[in-house]
């Protein structure tokens, strides 16, 4: 296994490229006062919700509006060699969105629109900067709805260019099986089109599929295409509470090799929900819980949750309640989505070193268990969720960013963790990306091979390697 990578350890990555005045002049030349130099607007758009603190900010920000803005920008950058970063809502965990070797950040924040609802065909196409909650908003009349659900509000285009999941992905798949279609600009400042909104296609290379996940390393997305659903006829959601995580653990998998088409099904560990009561003002048993959620018709959902109880008696589960209407469904899964804010605010000034690590289902419980163990003999406070139906878990390790023990003991934790699912032939990342924070543990997932082959892409597609530099690998 590779070293664990903090900031310390990223010095081949963090090399400021200088960012000539004239590329400066010509973009307020273009876009006016679209682009900032203000130390507070650089500052907002050069950090994420990751523990990295100490990268300089980008040396300017433009606010795009449209494809041609977002060309334009990346025009004069790429004729001053010149490293671009897009930049959505800011939510990624990773280190995403830091400009280790300077350069210029793209806001695509404005670029918000749903261009076309195209009911039905089960499809919209919106800009990157439009947000989930913003679609689902949109089409909601129609009877559809989008289901990928990361929990924070992010960004479309920040979704696929991370290849988002969330709590929704054991039963409608991630980004990747969602997006349909692309607007990308190159490297060279080109508008391409990738995939079309036909449910399938062998037409040539699979493009959208190499530019969800490439984290702005290969493009800057500025339209998608997507997949929608028909709102459920019915939708019940669940907690229940267990007398041990693998107790927990067992019930889901359980379920899972059952073939029960569960739509959410999350853990929250004790801790955690103690956090999440304080957070969200809420009652919630400060046990070991199961959070899941039903869809389909009144009698399928009635089924699906019979099974499952049944599941969980024989695991000790127990105080099984129900929540039926939209507001109980509502405050039970924005208190789990504020999970991660309310753990930040449970130590006051801390960071959080986050992992989301994902296994085969049938290696879940030992990974988990073992996991917790380490976390627990370490000392260090951290929060505990996962989407456990599909195999996918998150710690938060809950550090002061200025203490450099906390830190290394975090970073080990996260080191134990993803060798023990590689070792299961799991991943290092389930959703959050690789960024900065993951490099080391790619060159172990995929082989010094594979990321060779993705360097040999990244070098074609992006010959002056401007485009979020310095991410996913080393160069």
């Amino acid at each position: 296994m590779n070293a664990p990578t903090p900031l310390a350890h990223l010095a081949p990555n963090i090399q400021l490229r200088p960012v000539p005045p004239a590329l400066i002049e010509a973009l307020q030349s273009r876009f006016g006062t679209r682009c900032s130099t203000a130390q507070a607007v650089r500052e907002q758009h050069g950090r994420d919700e990751s523990a990295f603190t100490a990268v300089p900010p980008p040396a300017a920000v433009v606010f795009a509006e449209n494809t041609q803005d977002v060309a334009d920008a990346v025009k004069l950058a790429s004729d001053h060699r010149v490293p671009v970063i897009p930049f959505g809502v800011g939510s990624s965990l990773e280190g995403h969105l830091l400009a280790v070797q300077g350069g210029i950040s793209i806001d695509v924040s404005r670029m918000n629109q749903v261009l076309a609802i195209h009911a039905e065909d089960l499809t919209v196409t919106v800009q990157p900067g439009v947000t989930r909650m913003a679609v689902n908003a949109a089409v909601k009349s129609e009877g559809l709805f989008f289901p990928i659900d990361p929990g924070a509000d992010a960004s479309i285009g920040g979704m696929a260019a991370t290849r988002a999941s969330g709590t929704n992905a054991v039963r409608y798949g991630t980004m990747r099986e969602n997006v349909l279609a692309l607007e990308v600009v190159t490297a060279s400042g080109e508008v391409i089109r990738t995939g079309t909104r036909a449910k399938k296609s062998s037409a040539g290379y699979d493009l959208t599929r190499l530019m969800v996940g490439s984290e702005g390393t290969l493009g800057v997305i500025t339209e998608v295409s997507l997949k929608l659903y028909p709102l459920p006829e019915a939708i019940s959601a669940a907690t229940c509470t267990f007398p041990t995580i693998e107790a927990a653990v067992r019930c889901v998998i359980q379920t899972i090799q059952l073939g029960v088409p569960i739509a959410r099904c999350e853990l929250i560990d004790a801790g955690t929900v103690r956090m999440v009561n304080t957070h969200s003002k809420l009652g919630l048993r400060e046990e070991h819980m199961l959070l899941m959620e039903f869809h389909g018709s009144p009698a399928s959902v009635k089924e699906q949750a019979e099974t499952v109880q049944e599941i969980a008696a024989e695991f000790g589960g127990e105080s099984f309640e129900w929540a039926t209407t939209p507001e109980e469904r509502t405050r039970l899964w924005t208190a789990r989505h504020n999970a991660y804010f309310a753990a930040i605010q449970s130590k006051p000034g801390c960071r959080a070193i986050s992992t989301d690590t994902c296994v085969p289902i049938s290696r879940l419980a030992d990974c988990l268990l073992d996991s917790v163990a380490e976390a627990d003999a370490s000392g260090l406070p951290y929060f505990l969720v996962g989407h456990v139906g599909d195999g996918n878990f998150h710690f938060g390790y809950l550090i002061d960013p200025d203490n450099a023990e906390e830190r290394r003991v975090a970073e080990e934790l996260n080191h134990q963790l993803v060798a023990r699912a590689l070792a299961m032939e799991g991943t290092c990342t389930g959703e959050h990306g690789v960024g900065l924070h993951k490099m080391g543990f790619l060159l172990d997932e995929a082989g010094a091979g594979a990321v060779d082959m993705m360097r040999t892409i990244k070098r074609a597609l992006d010959p002056h390697n401007i485009l979020n530099p310095g991410k996913i690998f080393t160069m």
